[in-house]
């Protein structure tokens, strides 16, 4: 079974941004939520609701068949893993990501990529993230 994160539950949302904090620094080891896997944001206007870009798991991810250096790995289940050493910062990945979710580590010049190890589901204290089974 693969691992995939969802927010189902974003009205309840008051963003704290534990989640953010969290994968930053046990999953990136940064103390900028700048760098998290995981981004909390608003969606703009008047009473503005709050969305979580998050990488939703493609079962064929295009940020995959983007890369010409075979740095982005499809996973079982859906999403990717990042071979960093194979990777050189191009950017195609970007560019081809459906749902606007992957930009580059300022530092590295890396993509950052969601593992989906769940830290950020259990590090959120109103239950907005979850970490769910997904058959392969």
């Amino acid at each position: 079974m693969a691992k995939l994160l969802t927010a189902p539950m974003m009205g309840k949302c008051i963003a704290c941004y534990s989640c953010m904090l969290a994968c930053a620094r046990e999953v990136m080891k940064s103390f900028s939520p700048s760098v998290a896997a995981i981004q909390i944001r608003t969606r703009g206007g008047y009473q503005s609701k709050l969305a979580a870009d998050i990488c939703r798991g493609c079962r064929v991810p295009p940020c995959a068949e983007a890369c010409s250096y075979s740095a982005l790995v499809p996973r079982k289940g859906g999403g990717v893993r990042l071979i960093e050493k194979k990777c050189n910062g191009c950017g195609d990945c970007i560019k081809a990501c459906p749902v606007e979710y992957i930009r580059m580590h300022p530092e590295t010049n890396k993509p950052i990529m969601c593992i989906h190890c769940g830290t950020c589901a259990k590090f959120c204290p109103h239950d907005v993230i979850r970490l769910e089974e997904v058959e392969d």
